[in-house]
């Protein structure tokens, strides 16, 4: 992400979404006589990019050969009668054994899958207790015997990656059963939607002046905008701040506040000092600190943890941090469930897959992406299948929509368009963001649709430059996809303008739900860092969809709570309670809206001194932005308190 107040994600995103490469043989055996083209399983790096040549047969890979779901169809339809109201079957979810016995694959068609690997010189290194994948450990050569093709490394896009020469093949006797490999190259490899990262180094954002809610502070020295002052931007809010401005605080005061719910979150690595850390950010917000076994965490053995150099482990921290304190700030009650993975590609797959096959959480939370929609054939589908698991099963499933509108960097590349994956999936409920100001007595002064644009102080003081707005720099992620056709509950909802923007043929829309994620409106954390003085818990803001995912996930907690029993796949009910009193409708500003940002120029003191910069709040000039009704920046609107609770009720 661009923008004044964060790191870029050059750092973080670079980091985060490159994968070293897996070295690989130059000559692949030859395949089964009868074998079938996986057709599209060769990225588009490796078709567009150059190939720098073959890598070695020796190098250890390690990933999953990803299984079809024999009755797709049937499960999605299973999934629509358990999440509509009125329908004999909503909300009598299946147990796992009996999605499994009902709809995934057969042990026999995973032993099949198991028994090709070994005959290539594979070693199944595990069977996914729902039978949606096999992980298969071994050499480059083994694999590339396995899948008929040789893998190379591309330049592409200043990246050198890992793919192969031609589509993948499979014995036509598996050609229904593999859907393909997750992980074999550098196709899929996730992002945290956030793009500021944790520590080292340490970072402070939200510094003096700035304001403890919406104009506390108005910045009389600096240059009008708009014909008028404007506040300066928030320190940071507190957890009360948000549950006052959702309607929440009374409610979690009286006991409504997730208790006897588990949430489970996903991330890559672990933060070795999360705990301690949320701890004392709790204390500091008035909240209670976790009691025992109300925080727990399923995580590698620390020998485990790999692509720490592509991945960048502490990059991930605050990210955790984050999700973690913005759960326990709107549900303080329930339990939260960490899930560490590996490493952002495969490790955090697996992950995210082993919180829905184990079935501990009724929310579980995401706030990463893919970037895009440009996702392997074989990743769609693992996705897919595990969420049609979490949605027959009784599980909400959250992804952040992103923190760069719709790729277009505020409308100069129309033709970039996109929506960003999972959240794009219709199983899954893709959480949108928006600028939420809020006054001295804990109310919502306003919100918006998260876009803004920036301009920075002159050298002589005396003008903002560009003139106001400025320039794009980033927002929430929304649009329409170009993967999944329209699902049943966003039929008569979301505009034709939206779902029909490529063609004829109505698209899902993203998001579903928003929640706060400007980061200028953004909660204030805390997490141990690394400064030049030491290592020490601080605080800084910090935002981004990644905030908006866990904050909705706390709501969802009090929900589930108040239902008495798990709600699903949310999104009809969403779509349903559009227009209600449960749903606030995000409206766009009625005229310019704007804060002053202080930033420190060396973001960690004011050695270097200070910068300031003018936010136009929610700029309608960009191709998604805030409209009345289901919009592609927020979509159905924000969760309205006790209503919203009430509305989650059947």
């Amino acid at each position: 992400m661009k923008g004044p107040n964060r790191r870029t994600a050059a750092a973080l995103g670079a980091a985060a979404s490159l994968v070293t490469g897996l070295g690989m043989s130059s000559v692949a055996s030859a395949a089964p006589a009868a074998t079938t083209d996986l057709a599209g399983s060769r990225p588009s790096f490796a078709t567009s990019g150059t190939d720098t040549g073959a890598v070695p047969a020796s190098t250890p890979v390690d990933f999953e050969i990803a299984l079809n779901l024999p009755k797709e169809a049937a499960a999605e339809q299973e999934v629509q009668a358990l999440s509509t109201p009125g329908s004999p079957s909503f909300r009598k979810f299946l147990t796992a054994d009996q999605f499994r016995a009902a709809y995934a694959p057969s042990a026999a068609a995973t032993a099949a899958v198991s028994s090709w690997a070994e005959k290539s010189g594979l070693s199944v290194v595990s069977v996914a207790p729902s039978r949606l994948y096999v992980e298969v450990a071994g050499t480059a050569a083994q694999a590339e015997n396995l899948t008929g093709t040789s893998l190379h490394h591309y330049q592409s896009g200043g990246k050198v990656l890992t793919g192969p020469t031609s589509d993948y093949k499979v014995p036509a006797s598996l050609a229904s059963t593999v859907a393909g490999f997750v992980n074999l190259d550098d196709s899929d490899t996730a992002q945290p939607a956030a793009s500021l990262p944790g520590p080292p180094p340490g970072v402070r954002y939200g510094v003096q002046p700035c304001s403890a809610y919406y104009g506390e502070k108005i910045a009389t020295d600096k240059p009008s905008a708009y014909g008028q002052k404007w506040p300066y931007t928030i320190c940071g809010y507190h957890a009360t701040q948000y549950q006052k401005a959702f309607g929440l605080y009374e409610g979690i005061r009286n006991g409504v506040d997730g208790r006897g719910v588990t949430v489970a979150i996903t991330d890559a690595y672990a933060s070795p000092t999360m705990l301690a850390d949320a701890n004392q950010w709790s204390r500091q917000n008035g909240l209670p600190t976790f009691a025992p076994g109300q925080y727990t965490q399923i995580t590698p053995n620390a020998d485990a943890y790999s692509r720490e150099h592509a991945c960048g482990p502490q990059g991930w921290y605050g990210e955790e941090s984050l999700d973690v304190e913005a759960v326990h700030a709107m549900a303080p009650g329930a339990n939260i469930l960490y899930y560490g993975g590996a490493n952002c590609a495969g490790g955090l797959n697996k992950a995210w897959a082993s919180a829905i096959d184990q079935g501990k959480a009724s929310v579980v939370t995401d706030s990463w992406t893919f970037g895009n929609e440009n996702v392997s054939p074989a990743a769609q589908t693992f996705f897919q299948n595990y969420l049609l698991e979490a949605a027959t099963t009784g599980i909400t499933v959250q992804f952040s929509s992103g923190d760069s509108g719709d790729g277009t960097s505020g409308g100069t590349k129309p033709s970039a368009k996109t929506v960003e994956f999972p959240a794009s999936n219709p199983y899954a409920t893709g959480v949108g963001g928006t600028s939420t100001e809020i006054g001295v007595n804990g109310q919502i002064v306003f919100q918006h649709g998260w876009s803004s644009d920036y301009s920075q102080l002159s050298a002589d003081g005396t003008s903002w430059t560009p003139t106001p707005p400025g320039t794009y720099s980033s927002g929430a992620g929304g649009g329409t996809s170009v993967l999944y056709k329209q699902p049943f509950y966003q039929k008569g909802v979301v505009p034709a303008s939206i779902s029909k923007y490529y063609g004829s043929t109505p698209m899902r829309a993203v998001p579903d739900v928003a929640m706060p994620a400007d980061p200028n409106t953004g909660l204030r954390i805390g997490e141990t860092q690394v400064f030049k003085d030491g290592t020490y818990y601080s605080t800084y803001r910090l935002g981004g969809t990644s905030l908006s995912s866990p904050l909705f996930a706390g709501v969802m907690a009090d929900a589930i709570q108040y239902n008495g029993s798990a709600v699903g796949l949310v999104n009809p009910l969403l779509y349903r309670n559009v227009d209600t009193s449960a749903i606030t409708d995000v409206l766009p500003p009625s005229s310019p809206t704007a804060t002053v940002r202080t930033n420190l120029v060396n973001g960690v003191n004011n050695a270097n001194g200070y910068s300031y910069v003018l936010q136009t709040i929610d700029v309608q000039t960009t191709t998604i932005h805030t409209l009345p009704g289901y919009d592609d920046e927020t979509g159905t609107g924000t969760p309205n308190g006790a209503a919203f609770l009430q509305a989650m009720k059947y």
